[in-house]
């Protein structure tokens, strides 16, 4: 999908871009299938979990089939949508028996396309849906289950997908997006094709305008604050942080530090760790 540039205007305008949007062929979404969320400002229990979120735009929450558990029943795209909980795409999908679901969209889905999800071989096509063990080495997969009927939770957001490298013993090997080859049962499902919006990383946001309205907040470098609020602070005028490597506002290891446990019970599904 192109990127739109406009005149520029102002200053923030010269800066920012665009994704052009042709591709999408419904504005409002389907009714039955939206819920209003409320937003938790990167809070759980009332404590801050996550850092500079908060506010934003209101927006519906569309209920996605991650499963895609309607096996042998063909359905039929009806239009490819916005969503504004995703970077990807998502499209409409209407059933025979008139039941209509949101499934995310793989790149090259169009309005018309019939696309099919089944426990067993079938037709290796953009957007059908089927277990590891049926696919060809060399094949781009997304939505990927990393448990069995858990539904999709790898290669989810925009533009990203899997390669399937080869089935053996039980288990499928597949190179995720970070580079890390994984085994993964074979009778998970995963579906064909590269997620859609693959223009979605050149986007330049333009102004601070744009990401508050997304409920990203503003971050203060801990070098311009004061030595009892950050490690790094103190110092006169733009000093470097002083420090053999970076830290966290609490004064852990921050940037390239390993936080992943050393014994964790997943290990052994690892092949090749990421780059």
């Amino acid at each position: 999908m192109p990127i739109k540039l406009y005149k520029p205007t102002t200053p923030s305008r010269r800066k920012a871009t665009v994704l052009d949007r042709k591709i999408l062929t419904q504005k409002e979404p389907e009714k039955s299938l939206t819920f209003g969320k409320k937003s938790k400002a990167g809070r759980s229990k009332g404590k801050i979990t996550v850092r500079h979120r908060g506010g934003g735009a209101k927006r519906l929450y569309r209920k996605i089939d991650f499963r895609q558990d309607k096996f042998d029943i063909k359905g039929k795209i009806k239009s490819i949508e916005y969503d504004p909980n995703r970077s990807a795409f998502i499209a409409l999908v209407v059933y025979p028996d008139g039941e209509k679901r949101y499934i995310l969209a793989q790149e090259g889905l169009k309005v018309g396309d019939e696309i099919l999800s089944s426990k067993s071989k079938i037709e290796i096509k953009v957007g059908n849906r089927m277990p590891l063990k049926f696919i060809p080495s060399g094949t781009i997969v997304s939505n990927v289950e990393l448990f069995k009927g858990k539904g999709g939770e790898i290669a989810r957001s925009a533009g990203s997908g899997a390669i399937v490298m080869g089935n053996e013993k039980g288990y499928t090997q597949l190179k995720l997006p970070s580079g890390e080859i994984r085994l993964i049962d074979e009778d998970c499902l995963a579906s064909i094709g590269q997620m859609s919006n693959v223009d979605h990383w050149l986007i330049r946001w333009g102004k601070a305008g744009r990401k508050r309205k997304l409920g990203i907040r503003p971050s203060v470098r801990g070098k311009a604050m004061n030595p009892i609020d950050h490690p790094h602070g103190g110092g006169e005028g733009h000093t470097p942080i002083g420090l053999v490597h970076p830290k966290t506002l609490w004064g852990k290891p921050a940037l390239g530090v390993k936080t992943r446990k050393k014994k964790k019970w997943s290990d052994r599904f690892i092949i090749k760790r990421r780059k």
